[in-house]
Parts: structure tokens; sequence; C-alpha cells
């Protein structure tokens, strides 16, 4: 029997693990397990060499629970220790076995990195126990407790097949690691893709029994180990290996409470220079800007690590679904948070590419799928373009813009389109859009029966985007379709002349001005046609971009000015010379036009909506 001190740079280190080390105490089963894997992993490595025995039968890693010992067992039939490695692997606090494992058999597929991983049995335990015998030659079984001091006790063991037990005596405070619903939880979340079988518990499957003559079958239940894990996910295998239903099958295994189909995927598989694999979905985001319930999922050689991939994926991407794996992301010693690396930003250097090429393959090689694709991966696109700079680049190629005839064009194609109608006289092509197809409507027909071209841009990213855009693109000009009278949206130099003198203007302007919130909405006279309606209510494209990009960002100056609005009055049309002749007996005409222009842009609400609809309906008696 051996006793000594455990080799540590502070006097105990124990409750600084276990205040600081893990954030999440159920880190622990994730730790001890992927060590029990290591350890079989060790085992396939050297038996392929010949420096140990290959194992009978399956290498497997169990966990059990003893409520009445109050104890919980990882156990497995790797590779085991020596009373020397336990000396060095265990003793020594600063020391990682898996990474002096890894420095000499380079090609080893092994977990862990961080010597620090075992001890955060102590978050949990009052005393951890090891009984282990080493598969090397002449090995005796040994055995090692600590009760949470720097104090152990190193001593010969009692287990008789190679391997390890792991023995926790839970700790008072820790006792919901001793319920089976509470492990298989923390399993399944850390432990589902580990790539050694994981036991937990039993399960009962039912197989007919052999009966003689006409004797009914009857079903004999057989009970068996449950095994938690899938120890080849998909992202594992080679694409050329896996068919469309492999992924969607594998989908459901990774969100089993989502039940809508993702659009497509992205298979990731790299070996220089860094160690990358990885499948992420396109879900359908239509117009949802919010945070995804379901987190592309970061592993480490198949153990989950996190599901906050900020620091590895650009901001957008995180709007996907999936799996990214790389033992070449270099996470902090608790495996918690990533360190800065610059493999860090070549790994998401390459995922942004990968992303970008297959969009523009899909839009190169099937355009109309790509089409029929777009609604939902649109605001995806538009963020990718507004906030990565390399995916920017490639993304203007296959951004697409739906105009209100339903077809479907990227930049080039739609400049093209417009350049003769549509450029104004300073030579500027200008986009006439829509954020709503119902509810500017009205704007949307004028302009049609101009000949004009009107696009749908709808999502809640439209003002930083078109911004973006115009911002790379000059002589390009976006302007809402109901932002202003079509010739000042798209000026030329032929205008129409004005049937009203300044001096028409001056004896009408203050009877117009009379009825209206001078506050909201600011009085304009535009020589228009005379069959245009006789007041347009518009609002500024400026301001009501940068209100939008306030209310994106979460407030700002522009966001706390209030909603106001220009009165365009149509100077050739018949009501105006009414109003001119009649001056103030003309008001029921002029209240019944301003309402109706009011009520074509919602906002004729409240009592003036009331009396409306009431003075209206007077009418028709």
């Amino acid at each position: 029997m051996q006793k000594g001190t455990i080799s540590v740079q502070t006097e105990n280190i124990f409750p600084i693990i276990k205040k600081f080390l893990y954030s999440d105490h159920e880190i622990f089963l994730r730790e001890l397990v992927s060590n029990a894997v290591d350890a079989c992993q060790k085992v396939k490595t050297l038996s392929s060499l010949g420096e140990v025995s290959p194992v009978d039968g399956k290498l497997q890693v169990k966990i059990s629970i003893n409520k009445e010992a109050k104890t919980l067992t990882i156990s497995d039939n790797g590779i085991g220790m020596t009373a020397e490695e336990i000396d060095r692997y265990i003793n020594q606090i600063a020391f990682s076995g898996a990474e002096e494992f890894v420095n000499k058999y380079k090609d080893a597929q092994i977990i862990g990195h961080f010597g620090l991983g075992f001890y955060s049995a102590f978050m949990v335990a009052s005393k951890v126990e090891i009984q282990t015998l080493s598969r090397k030659p002449a090995s005796e079984p040994v055995q090692w407790e600590c009760d949470g001091s720097p104090q152990f006790v190193l001593g010969k063991g009692n287990r008789t097949i190679p391997g390890t037990d792991i023995i926790l005596h839970i700790a008072a405070d820790s006792e919901e690691f001793l319920e089976e619903s509470r492990i298989e939880g923390i399993l399944n979340k850390y432990c589902k893709f580990m790539p050694v079988d994981i036991v937990f518990g039993t399960t009962t499957r039912y197989e007919e029994a052999e009966a003689e003559g006409d004797e009914k079958k009857e079903s004999v239940a057989i009970e068996e180990d449950q095994i938690i894990n899938n120890t080849s996910p998909a992202w594992t295998k080679k694409p050329v290996d896996l068919q469309d239903q492999d992924y969607m099958d594998f989908y459901r295994e990774l969100y089993p409470m989502t039940f809508e189909d993702p659009l497509f995927h992205i298979h990731i598989n790299v070996d220089y220079p860094f160690n990358l694999t990885g499948i992420l979905y396109f879900p359908k985001l239509k117009n949802q800007f919010e945070a995804q319930k379901n987190k592309v999922q970061l592993y480490s050689n198949q153990v989950f690590i996190t599901d906050e991939v900020k620091n590895i994926l650009p901001e957008f991407l995180t709007m996907l679904h999936g799996v990214v794996d790389s033992p070449d992301i270099p996470l902090n010693v608790s495996r918690s948070y990533l360190q800065e690396d610059a493999n860090v930003k070549k790994i998401s250097s390459h995922i942004t590419k990968k992303v970008a090429d297959k969009l523009q393959s899909m839009f190169n090689n099937d355009r109309p799928d790509f089409e029929k694709k777009w609604d939902d991966i649109g605001i995806f696109i538009q963020y990718g373009f507004l906030t990565d700079d390399k995916f920017s680049e490639k993304a203007a190629n296959f951004i697409l813009y739906k105009d209100s005839d339903n077809a479907y064009h990227n930049l080039d194609e739609l400049q093209k389109n417009l350049e003769l109608l549509q450029k104004d006289k300073d030579g500027n092509t200008v986009v006439l859009y829509a954020q709503n197809f119902e509810e500017q409507h009205s704007a949307i027909e004028s302009a049609k029966e101009r000949g004009y071209k009107v696009v749908l841009l709808d999502s809640p990213l439209t003002a930083p985007f078109l911004s973006k855009i115009e911002e790379k693109n000059p002589k390009l000009r976006f302007k809402r379709v109901d932002a202003d009278v079509l010739e000042k949206l798209i000026p030329k130099d032929d205008l129409l002349p004005s049937s009203l003198s300044e001096e028409d203007i001056k004896t009408i302007k203050p009877i117009i001005e009379s009825t209206i919130d001078q506050k909201k909405f600011r009085l304009e006279f535009e020589s228009l046609s005379p069959t245009d309606a006789p007041f347009t209510i518009t609002q500024n494209e400026f301001m009501r971009r940068m209100k939008e990009q306030s209310a994106l960002g979460g407030g700002g100056f522009y966001g706390t000015l209030p909603d106001s609005y220009s009165l365009v009055a149509n100077s050739n049309h018949s009501l105006m010379q009414t109003l001119l002749k009649d001056g103030e007996s003309g008001q029921s005409k002029l209240k019944q036009a301003l309402d109706l222009a009011l009520l074509s842009k919602g906002l004729l609400k409240g009592s003036d909506l009331t009396e409306f609809i009431k003075r209206n309906f007077d009418e028709l008696n």
C-alpha cells in the first residue's frame, strides 16, 4: 500500500475545480466517458501494432448506478493502467495521458487533450476510486483512492479483466446524479455519437418462441444491454457512401422534435491543412430572423462540446442546422470555451467557402429548383451578404429578386431589364420595390401601367441590405414604389405642365392644410397626370430606411423620431379646380379625397375611420 500527495501547483486544487473549472457540473460525465472511450481506442491502435492482444468481444463503456451504495461507476474494457501510469497520469494533474499518446501514435483518434478532465469527478463526488488492470504483459490490478484532498492511496486492486472502473461516491449535494433519467439525459446530450458502444441500463425486445404442431407461438421477452449511442454517425462517413435518405435520417436523429424537412445539405470532409468533418442543413427559414431552436452542434472526435458556435462559424451560418466536428479546434482546459487561434479562422473561412460554392452550384446547375427555394433561404443569404465580406463577393451573383409577375432575376439580369425604361435623367437605374405586394398594391399597379417593373423585398434585413447593394453599385438606386410619386421616383427631363399658377397654389394651400395634421404631413404640389389620384401620401425613402435599420438594431437616433409623411397634391386633378372655385364650400369633397388617401396607406384609424365609414354608408341612403 502506497500513500502520497497529488502533484499540484496549489495546496488544494479541488475546490478550484469544483467552483471554477466547469460552468456546468454535469460535464463530469462527458469527461469520464471520454476518457473511457480513449482507453478503448488505444486498444485498437496498440493491438493493430501488435503491442497488446486483441480484445475478446466488443470494446465498450458501461455506466451503472448503485443507489444503495450511492455510487456511479464508469467501466471500460480498454487499455487499463499500471501503478506507474496512475502515478504519471492521475497523481500529476498537469500531465495529460491522451496528449502523450497522440504525440507517440500520430494517427490515433483520441478525444482527451487535458489532464484535468478526470478531476471533474470531484465536482460531484466525495470520494473517487479507480480499479484498473493494464493489458500490458505481466500487469497486476491496481486500486487508487482519493477523498478530494491532495492525499491519495495507491494499492493492489481487485479487477480481473483488463480495463478500468472509475467509481464515484456521490456527494450529498449531488445526488441528482444517482437518478437514471438524469444520467441518461446527460449521455444523450454529450455522448450519443461517441465512437465506442456506451451501455446504460437494459432494454427489452421480444422474440417468438418455437412451438410444436398447431400450438400458438408465444413472445419471449429478452433483456439486453441498452446502447445509447450511434458509433458511426453520418458525418463520419464518406459522402459517396450515403444516400439522400441517410442524410434525412441523420437530421431526424439530431433533431427528433423537428417535423419539417430541411431544404438541402452540405457534407464537409477535410483532412488538410486541418481536420474538419460535418454536415450542415439548410432549414426553411422564410423570413424568420430570430434565434434558431435547432443549433449547429460542435463536436471534437464525436464528443459533443457545445451548440454555441459563434466563434467557429460566421454569425450568418449559425442560422443553419447540423454538426461540425474537428479535433483541431482549440478548446480551453475545460473544453467549454474556444481559445483564440489561427485554425479557427481557417476553419471558419473554409466552411463559408463550402456554403457559397454549394449555393453557386445550385444556382448554376438547377436554376428552377434554386428559385423554388429562394423564399426559404433568401434571408440567410442576405444576412451573409451583410456580415461576411468573402461570402458577399460570391453571393452577389446568386441573390435573387422576385418581381410582381413572379419572375426571378439576379442583379445583372435585373439591371439589363430595367436600363431602358427605369433610368432617371442622371443615368441611374432605379429599382422600384415593394415590401408587401398586398399593402402596396395600388402603387404597384400605377407603376405597372407605366411599364415599370416592381420587385418584392420583404425580409427584415431589406433596409441594410439595399444600402450595401447601392454602396457596391453607385449607379443603382432602390426606391420603394410608394416612397414618392412616380415622376419623382424616376425623374425624367420631360415634366408635365401644371394647370395651377403659383397664385392658385397660394389660394388652395391653406384650405388643404386646415384639414391635415401639419406635424405629421408636409403638403407638396406636383404636376401629375389628370387621371392620377388627387392626393398621394408618401414617406421619404431615406428616413424610412433609417427607422427600419434603427428598429433592427434595437434603437438609435432615427428610431426615436416620429413617423412623418408627405401629402402630394396633384395640381392637374379636377379637384384642385373645384377647390379654387368653391373655396371653403368644397370641404366635403376635400375631406373625402384626403380620407381615401389615408385609407390607401393604412393611416385612417380610430374615430376618423369610424366617421368615414358612417359618412359613406349614409351616402347610400
